[in-house]
């Protein structure tokens, strides 16, 4: 009987963990912080090291919002030594709800003088003064102002792109947007987010996202009805050197301490949405086991959540299974690897996704983590048969 019951429904906690407001997991409390358009100085990073090192279990994530988490604080005794090390790094905002506004994801690749970095640093401002528009924990920003966007794929509810005649405002699924001149994106971005407040994007329970708000039937504004999106290009970073650094990969976006002060020696870091981290004005790749620097690495073919036992959510472990399977992922193909049924790692949809259950992996082809899968329950050599079939 115990074999066939359904696994339990993973609890959805509808927010982020934050520096002022951890979250606890199976291996202590997850403390997330923003860097200010995603940017760590190097005394930044070397400081971050040595908290993970000192509060925590010395382990570094770098999540999908461009944000570093550092895993295993061990008390509220330590959260309270981890929130002054920060505010002394210059790494804290003034308050949780602040704190909590504040997602905004910049383009890695911007450039210093283009205006990107200026931007998105005043965007973070504004949503954390007081009389921002009071969004859900997930609703997020994307400052994409590169000479052809690169987050289309990055989950976020208002895009801000450069276009002939200006920055392109819209909201995420939208096929139009708002050209307005740079000085006014911000003012437009948060007028935008107040539209989505005023006409019932959030739910009693005090979630909401853009693209479920406007699929819902909200109308959006004329003006931001007057200019088509152009479509653009598929876009999957590439590892190596680029015209802003270095671009590295982390398995599984996960750092030590250790890999962390050795990238600060180099520079300063920019934090990717690809769990990838660019090395600022760096003329060399990185000589390091514990960085992925080749573009055909079996590893970047696969996304793996935390897993049991460090998730008390999980249904199983995650992370060796996924290094076993890596070599098996067909070219072309992403697999997703997640403990539950929520699918943190990868929300999005993965040409193949294994959900852990008590009884074995399910198998989604072309879905979510919590999708019907077309195979339940599955062992190890069925996953391998499963993987290379058509």
């Amino acid at each position: 009987m115990t074999q066939n019951r359904a696994p339990t429904p993973p609890k959805i906690q509808g927010w982020c963990p934050g520096a002022l407001r951890p979250m606890e997991s199976g291996d202590g409390w997850v403390v997330r912080v923003r860097p200010l358009a995603g940017r760590l100085s190097p005394a930044q990073a070397r400081g971050l090291a040595q908290i993970a090192q000192a509060h925590g279990n010395g382990l570094i994530d770098v999540s999908a919002r461009a944000n570093v988490q550092l895993r295993g604080i061990s008390s509220m005794t330590s959260h309270g030594a981890v929130v002054a090390a920060l505010r002394a790094l210059g790494l804290l905002d003034d308050n949780a709800e602040g704190e909590a506004q504040r997602n905004v994801i910049l383009t890695p690749f911007w450039e210093h003088g283009d205006g990107a970095f200026d931007l998105a640093q005043a965007l973070s401002a504004a949503l954390t003064d007081p009389a921002a528009p009071r969004l859900p924990g997930k609703f997020g920003f994307a400052v994409d102002l590169g000479a052809a966007p690169v987050l289309r794929a990055v989950a976020a509810d208002i895009r801000l792109e450069r276009a002939p005649g200006g920055v392109l405002v819209f909201a995420a699924s939208a096929p139009s947007g708002a050209m307005v001149p740079a000085a006014r994106a911000v003012q437009t971005a948060l007028d935008l987010a107040q539209w989505f407040i005023d006409t019932g994007g959030i739910s009693p329970d005090g979630r909401g996202r853009m693209a479920r708000h406007l699929a819902s039937g909200a109308a959006l504004p004329p003006a931001f009805c007057a200019h088509p999106i152009a479509p653009a290009a598929p876009f999957a970073p590439q590892l190596g050197l680029t015209g802003q650094g270095a671009l590295v990969a982390l398995e599984f976006g996960q750092m030590t301490a250790q890999v962390l002060t050795a990238l600060a020696d180099l520079g300063p870091l920019r934090i990717t949405p690809w769990r990838m981290v660019l090395i600022e004005g760096a003329q060399a790749l990185p000589d390091s086991a514990a960085l992925i620097t080749a573009p055909d690495d079996p590893r970047l073919r696969i996304t793996a959540c935390t897993g049991a036992p460090a998730c008390p959510q999980a249904q199983g472990a995650t992370r060796d299974l996924a290094r076993r399977l890596a070599p098996h992922v067909p070219q072309g193909q992403m697999l997703h690897l997640s403990g539950c049924a929520k699918g943190c790692a990868h929300p999005a949809l993965a040409d193949l996704t294994l959900t852990a259950t008590p009884q074995g992996f399910d198998l989604v082809r072309g879905g979510r983590a919590g999708d019907t899968p077309s195979h339940r329950h599955l062992s190890m050599p069925q996953i391998l048969q499963a993987l290379h079939a058509p």
